[in-house]
């Protein structure tokens, strides 16, 4: 399971030039990818995640969920 704390902990890396971090670890891969390489959208898009956070660590738990019974457990 995903949690906030961590995700917050890999926004603030973004100060040490490590943008993305935290989509990657919500699986949001194409957009980590771009995070990554625009400097989190030029830093617009990296502030916006401040307050998406929450949002994105609840789709990533509830993805895992559902996968979760998918698979028979």
């Amino acid at each position: 399971m995903k949690s906030n704390p961590i995700s917050y902990l890999l926004w603030l890396l973004s100060f040490f030039g490590l943008f993305g971090l935290h989509r990657f670890y919500n699986g949001k891969w194409i957009t980590g990818i771009i995070w990554f390489l625009t400097g989190g959208l030029f830093l617009i898009g990296q502030l916006i995640d401040l307050f998406l956070i929450p949002a994105m660590t609840e789709r990533a738990n509830f993805r895992t969920r559902v996968d979760f019974v998918k698979a028979g457990y």
